[in-house]
């Protein structure tokens, strides 16, 4: 299998010649891999606004094409198809596009969306290129100013071309935006799925420490569980760190002392989370930042 690796900044824009294509036909087939939640996968479009765009959003795979015949009272997009979630994972996810007339099959992984068109959508009039990792040139596309795809390409064929291994021969028809190598790299990250709620991570202890740090990123649909637990020598206590109605809940629990307590966020999942417990009057600090942003927590452990 052939791959390719984006960084964000690069992309491919392959050019067809016009009489090998059909306007009212297109099959793209990939698989992709990334960490990043956004970013355009590939992008079509014409003169007249016409176009086909397969964007990341947060995680889910957007499928937009508009067609510019279509009698829509002041409707941008003809056809919004949604499929997937959590698709930032740093796993291989399969794509299908078919398009055939007013007929179109969108699939991601095992999940197939169908849909018909109606009005005068079989006609696409469409340039003959396409890109994929982004929209390379500028000022083209005032209505897509979306980010590039940062991460893996596999197995990327369109209308049966193989486009990826055209790229890595250097062949005239494919232009090359930006760094890209022909080999995927792997992520210093590693992430670990709970598959059922009786499933945890034990980590061994350090005695003797003053303070403790834990930095991680989650990701779930539940609105209530336990994230972490660690007692705590020093202080002689216990901390537990949960999601409770969506919202991330500190608690430190101290024999003869009232629990502390600390709420941040507003039912967003998934977030990053850091936490700083310092031994007493090192800090004093303690602030939450907003939803999707990095979220900071600091608790004064009473000696």
């Amino acid at each position: 299998s052939e791959v390719v690796d984006l960084d964000g900044k690069s992309s491919l824009l392959y050019r067809f010649d016009q009489n090998s294509l059909s306007p009212v036909k297109d099959i793209i087939s990939l698989k992709f891999k990334t960490m990043q939640s956004d970013g355009i996968l590939l992008h079509r479009e014409g003169q007249n606004g016409d176009h086909i765009t397969l964007e990341l959003r947060r995680g889910r795979l957007f499928l937009l094409i508009n067609s510019g015949e279509a009698k829509l009272p002041s409707t941008h997009t003809l056809i919004n198809l949604t499929l997937g979630s959590l698709l930032d994972d740093q796993h291989w996810h399969s794509v299908l596009i078919q398009r055939v007339g007013k007929q179109v099959n969108f699939t991601v992984d095992e999940h197939r969306h169908r849909f018909h068109a109606q009005g005068e959508f079989s006609y696409l009039d469409l340039d003959y290129e396409i890109s994929f990792g982004g929209i390379p040139a500028p000022g083209k596309s005032v209505s897509f100013p979306r980010k590039n795809f940062h991460g893996c390409l596999e197995n990327l064929y369109y209308n049966g071309v193989d486009v990826i291994d055209l790229a890595k021969r250097q062949k005239p028809e494919i232009i090359t935006m930006g760094n890209v190598s022909f080999s995927c790299s792997q992520s210093q990250s590693v992430p670990v799925t709970f598959l059922s709620p009786r499933s945890y991570l034990a980590l061994p202890g350090f005695s003797g420490e003053d303070e403790l740090l834990a930095t991680f990123q989650f990701r779930t649909w539940n609105k209530a569980g336990l994230l972490l637990f660690s007692e705590l020598q020093l202080v002689s206590g216990s901390l537990l760190l949960f999601l409770n109605d969506g919202k991330l809940k500190l608690n430190l629990f101290q024999p003869g002392k009232l629990p502390s307590d600390i709420t941040a966020g507003n039912k967003c999942v998934p977030a990053v989370f850091l936490l700083l417990l310092l031994p007493e009057g090192e800090n004093q600090a303690c602030k939450a930042a907003s939803c999707r942003h990095e979220q900071a927590l600091v608790m004064q452990a009473c000696r």
